[in-house]
Order: C-alpha cells, then sequence, then structure tokens
C-alpha cells in the first residue's frame, strides 16, 4: 500500500473523480439509448462502472470517503435489483477489503505506540490483516497468555485524510442519491462529519467497547470482546470468529436470515437500556453469527451516550403514533422540535405519512424485506405524492439524528436479510414505553 493521499488538493482531485465520472458515464448512456440500446441495460452498465469506480476510490483514501460508503451500503435494499446489485458488491467490498499497509509501516505504528517492547507481549503475529475498516486495518494475532487476539492498526496519516475528507466529502452527495431514495443525504453527510473525527482515539473506542463487554458477558444472544490493550492509535481485543453478516445476507438460508435479524434487533433495542449508549455504526461488515449462535459484534468507534435509555420525547411520539393519538401527536412533535409550526400537517396527512413506518410495531412479527422497503422508499419519494409533501414539513432536531440513523440503519439491514423477526416482542421487552396501552 503506497501512504494514504494526505494533502487537500490531492483528496479533492481524486473524489472530484466521481461526480465527473458519473456525468461522464450518464451521457455515454444517453447516446447508447439514442443508438437502440434498451434503458435497462444501459442503466444496469452504468451502476456496475458507477459501483466499480467507488470502490477503487473510496477504498484507495480510506478517511471519512470510505466511511461515508460503508454508511451508505445499508440503503442499497431501497433500490430496484437491477440497480442495486453492482452498489452492493462494491459497497460490501468497502466493509471488508481495502489495499493494505506495508508490513514495516504496521510495525512502525506499533512501536510508536504500544512501544518497542511490544513483541514481548505476543507470541504470534500475522503480517497479513485479517480485515479493513475506514481508518484502520486488523490483525490476527496471539497475545503472550495465549488467547487469539485482533490488533486494530490506524494508517499513518488517516487523521489528515479523514479532516480533509470533511471538508469536501458533500460533493459525493449525489452520486448516493440512488441509494436512498427521498433521505437526506445533506444531512446524513453533515452528521458523519460532526461524529467521525471522535474515532481518531481508538482509547475512547476502547472505553467504549469495555462498557459494552461488560454489559453483554452474560448474554445468550450478544458476544462483545473484550479489550486487551489500547494507545491513540492501536486497540487490542479479544479475537472472535464467525460468519459474516454480509454472507448471512448474500446466501444465507431463511432460517440463518431470520436468526441474525433477531439478533441484531435484540442487540440495537437492548442496548441504551444496557449500556446508555448506542452502536451507531450498524453496517453489516461489523456483525457475525457466532457457531454458538450469538451475535458478534465489532467496532465501537461510532457510540452515542443515552442517558437513561431510549429518550422520553422519542418513546411519547412512538406510542402517540402507534395509538393513533394524532392531534397530541402533532401538538408533542411541535414541542419536541420535529415541526415548525407554520408548517404543520394536518392529522390526516401525518396519519396517512406515518402508516407504513408503524407496520413493525402493531404486530408481534413482521417480514422485513426489499420489496417492503422499496415500496415504502419509493411512496415517501415520489414528488407527486402526498407523503413527499408531508415530509418537507418536518424538521430534524440535531440531537435526535445519530438515533435516528441507528433505527433506520438497523431496518435497512434487516430489510437486507429479507427476514422475519419477532420486532415488536422485542420492542416491548426493551422499550416498553414506546408502546405501553
Amino acid at each position: 500500500m503506497t501512504a494514504i493521499p494526505r494533502g487537500r488538493a490531492a483528496r479533492t482531485a481524486k473524489l472530484a473523480r466521481l461526480p465527473l465520472g458519473y456525468a461522464g458515464r450518464a451521457a455515454a448512456g444517453l447516446g447508447r439509448r439514442i443508438a437502440g440500446q434498451s434503458s435497462e441495460e444501459v442503466s444496469a452498465e452504468m451502476a456496475a462502472r458507477a459501483a466499480e469506480q467507488l470502490f477503487n476510490v473510496l477504498g484507495e483514501l480510506k478517511g471519512g470517503a470510505m466511511k461515508l460508503g460503508q454508511a451508505m451500503s445499508v440503503f442499497e435494499a431501497a433500490v430496484p435489483e437491477h440497480l442495486s446489485a453492482p452498489y452492493r458488491e462494491a459497497l460490501t467490498k468497502l466493509q471488508r477489503d481495502a489495499p493494505p499497509m506495508r508490513p514495516q509501516q504496521v510495525h512502525r505504528v506499533l512501536d510508536q505506540q504500544l512501544g518497542t517492547s511490544w513483541r514481548d507481549h505476543v507470541s504470534e503475529f500475522n503480517e497479513v490483516p485479517a480485515a479493513a475498516a475506514s481508518i484502520g486495518q486488523v490483525h490476527k494475532a496471539r497475545w503472550a497468555d495465549g488467547r487469539e487476539v485482533a490488533v486494530k492498526i490506524q494508517y499513518p496519516g488517516a487523521d489528515e485524510a479523514l479532516r480533509s475528507d470533511l471538508r469536501q466529502i458533500g460533493r459525493l452527495a449525489p452520486l448516493f442519491k440512488p441509494l436512498a431514495p427521498g433521505t437526506d443525504i445533506r444531512a446524513l453527510v453533515d452528521e458523519l462529519t460532526a461524529r467521525s473525527v471522535e474515532e481518531l482515539d481508538y482509547r475512547l473506542e476502547a472505553d467504549n467497547q469495555r462498557t459494552f463487554a461488560e454489559a453483554y458477558a452474560d448474554s445468550p444472544y450478544i458476544r462483545v470482546p473484550k479489550v486487551v490493550a489500547s494507545a491513540p492509535k492501536v486497540i487490542v481485543t479479544e479475537w472472535i470468529e464467525g460468519l459474516p453478516l454480509s454472507r448471512v445476507i448474500a446466501g444465507g438460508s431463511a432460517v440463518q436470515r431470520s436468526h441474525a435479524a433477531q439478533m441484531l434487533t435484540e442487540f440495537a433495542l437492548s442496548s441504551p437500556a444496557l449500556t446508555s449508549m448506542v452502536h451507531t455504526d450498524a453496517h453489516p461488515g461489523n456483525f457475525m453469527i457466532l457457531d454458538d449462535g450469538r451475535l458478534g459484534v465489532i467496532d465501537f468507534g461510532a457510540i452515542v451516550s443515552l442517558s437513561g435509555g431510549f429518550p422520553p420525547e422519542l418513546t411519547k411520539m412512538i406510542r402517540l403514533a402507534v395509538g393513533e393519538h394524532y392531534g397530541e401527536l402533532l401538538d408533542h412533535m411541535l414541542e419536541a422540535g420535529y415541526l415548525v409550526a407554520e408548517r404543520s400537517p394536518e392529522t390526516e396527512d401525518l396519519a396517512e405519512f406515518l402508516h407504513p413506518l408503524l407496520e413493525p410495531l402493531r404486530t408481534e412479527s413482521f417480514t422485513f424485506s426489499r420489496e417492503w422497503m422499496q415500496r415504502v422508499a419509493a411512496q415517501y419519494s415520489d414528488w407527486r405524492g402526498n407523503e413527499f409533501r408531508t415530509a418537507r414539513t418536518f424538521t430534524m432536531p440535531a440531537q435526535y439524528m445519530m438515533l435516528h440513523r441507528v433505527l433506520l440503519s438497523t431496518v435497512a439491514v434487516l430489510c437486507q436479510l429479507d427476514a422475519h423477526v419477532p420486532f415488536g416482542q422485542i420492542v416491548r421487552q426493551w422499550v416498553p414505553e414506546a408502546v405501553a396501552d
């Protein structure tokens, strides 16, 4: 691996290749349609080429660019299959692959962060990385006490690269629009910008992971590896191994998919109650199904604190919506900052807008599928429809944006799994105040 491009000019030039490349392919596609090639064939070819360039550029840059690719990958379930398949393949690669650091770079970072005596604590170290993350890569090793461990090492220059990306990455928003129709991509980029810098200090990640590992130490459903050692740019944790969630999505049986979906729902809804935190990086690369059936969870750099669990403003809003108390709901949304008084919708419009979103909560179990998500996404993104006009009346309180992103991302992954989940039952167990009679 060559050094990560650090300079603003160099990284901006590489990021600029994405929208410029997309525009060029669009022009070429128009020519092929004029020449008689079908629109569907041209669209599929453009999607494949865009996905290939997306992986090549974001994977090379890593930093914030690669992080945005990982965050957006969960939304591909909302896109028709002939368009989403190339994106799914390329973005899944972002969750597991990237050009690795050279061994001498790895050793240099370890010497700087853990001291040159780190070799006294490690009896075996695999020079070939086992996985790649947005700002670091993971190596498998064996600790002196015999435990297999994962050593995550931050890429040299990743901090500068990330900060540069965060200043420039807004230009990518139009490219990701097909992956999230109806979603405010700009707001997502702004939210990622505000939070991503925190992930540069692995000591914070280690503290987060210790909290989760302790909370789930005796859980029959969730496994969080313990932290063994940490430094600002290196973190060592217990090694866990299982079937990656991306492989369950790609080819798992119906039983495997439903089991994975139930475990993921259990984790997402239980963690605020058990840890007063929420894991905000809900893409498939951070989850695996272990041999004992538990959900293995890794990468705790992106965490939001929720003192006291789910915010009472949000649980009250859900409870009023499920109970169809729309007049009271409008008042509460206005008070909580989700509406602006002069743009508030009519109660009938609000009820129509919320109906699809409330389906999973109105039964003990629900089947999350790509078809359902595509239908809902199309309904909300149709500018001629009432739902689209109603959506434009809403605002998003900044303090709740991360939590909404987690909930939306989790639902998107459940739809990728195309699975039947006891969703309402799990909500009633961990967030009973949201669905109380």
